[in-house]
């Protein structure tokens, strides 16, 4: 080995661990956050704050409803990053969200078409209501994912499936929009699911989350590799040995499954999605191996640090939480794009 060689290795070295070690520590940092959120969560109520070490009936509540909500909140939030950052790799577009495959809406097709079954809110018809509400969220985003599938004829074309996304989701918020028209009754009750509520987490949907987002990190981290690839373009990546079809099919169900949860649970939010892998590419260049769950850690940092400013700004009011988060990740993106140069 050469001088040269020699000289330059430890360069190589000492580069590579500090790409490592800039978002190890940023997971460390956001992981802080995350547990000093949910113990504020935990602690703002409709009267303001209350200590951690209550007992009796206001320990009930703290234990009982808070801290699941918080929880809860978290983890639609990360699955939420999780799924945009799938989406903004598989379809190699910083402007993909996790909404692309017209999940969103299916989901709000669904709940709007139970909602007239029933006759009754979610909140006024008890938790077996709420329960049905969500299978129907559910179940309308999965829809709305199999009928883009079925357009785009699979998952091979990633522009087709880009497309068929569009076009199912602007005919299932058509669909959504004439249901509304026909029983005007349900616009109070969809309201809720619209704007984005977690007032409705329990432990049952907090155990539900954390089990869909511990299967999509998962699968989403074994298909990071195959995701760098894409980054470098689908012919590369096929030259590199990378099974697109199979990929693209487990991400399409990482994003589907992530999506449908979440939205079913706690509603339409926006921006989080699709702003969380731009914060975590602001602050560190990673691969997809620690941008993956980078994304989700700042996706529930962002939902939960929205729903407790939700429920304190205006307290005992509570704000809309997607309302809030439409308007940082939107403020942030404006400011990004005043920021760069035309």
């Amino acid at each position: 080995m050469s001088e040269r060689a020699v000289a330059v290795e430890p360069t190589l070295q000492a580069a590579a661990t500090a790409g490592l070690r800039a978002p190890a520590a940023l997971a460390l940092l956001l992981a802080v956050l995350s547990a000093a959120l949910v113990g504020l969560g935990t602690a703002v109520g409709a009267l303001g704050w209350e200590p951690l070490w209550d007992s009796g009936a206001a320990g009930a509540i703290l234990w009982e409803i808070r801290l699941p909500r918080s929880a809860g909140a978290w983890l639609a939030g990360a699955l939420l990053g999780l799924a945009g950052a799938v989406a903004q790799g598989l379809f190699r577009n910083a402007l993909a969200d996790p909404y692309l495959l017209g999940s969103a809406t299916g989901a709000s097709f669904g709940v709007s078409v139970l909602l007239v079954l029933l006759g009754a809110s979610p909140a006024a018809a008890g938790w077996a209501a709420r329960l049905g509400l969500t299978g129907a969220g559910f179940a309308g985003a999965v829809a709305a994912v199999l009928l883009t599938l079925l357009l785009a004829r699979g998952v091979q074309h990633t522009l087709r499936l880009l497309l068929a996304g569009v076009i199912v989701g602007m005919v299932f918020g058509a669909l959504t929009a004439l249901v509304g028209f026909r029983h005007p009754e349900i616009l109070r009750a969809m309201q809720a699911f619209l704007l984005g509520t977690t007032g409705f987490l329990g432990w049952s949907a907090t155990g539900l989350l954390a089990a869909v987002f511990a299967a999509c990190l998962l699968l989403g981290l074994a298909c990071s590799p195959a995701l760098d690839a894409l980054a470098l373009g689908e012919s590369t990546a096929r030259s590199l040995g990378v099974p697109l079809a199979a990929t693209r099919t487990v991400l399409v169900g990482v994003m589907a499954l992530a999506t449908g949860a979440a939205v079913a649970q706690v509603g339409l939010i926006a921006f989080v999605g699709l702003v969380a892998p731009h914060l975590v590419r602001a602050a560190t260049r990673p691969t997809h191996r620690w941008l993956l769950p980078l994304s989700a850690l700042v996706g529930g940092v962002l939902l939960l640090g929205a729903d407790v400013l939700a429920r304190w700004a205006l307290a005992p009011q509570e704000l809309p939480v997607g309302v809030l988060t439409a308007l940082l990740g939107g403020g942030y993106l404006l400011w990004r794009m005043h920021r760069r140069p035309a």
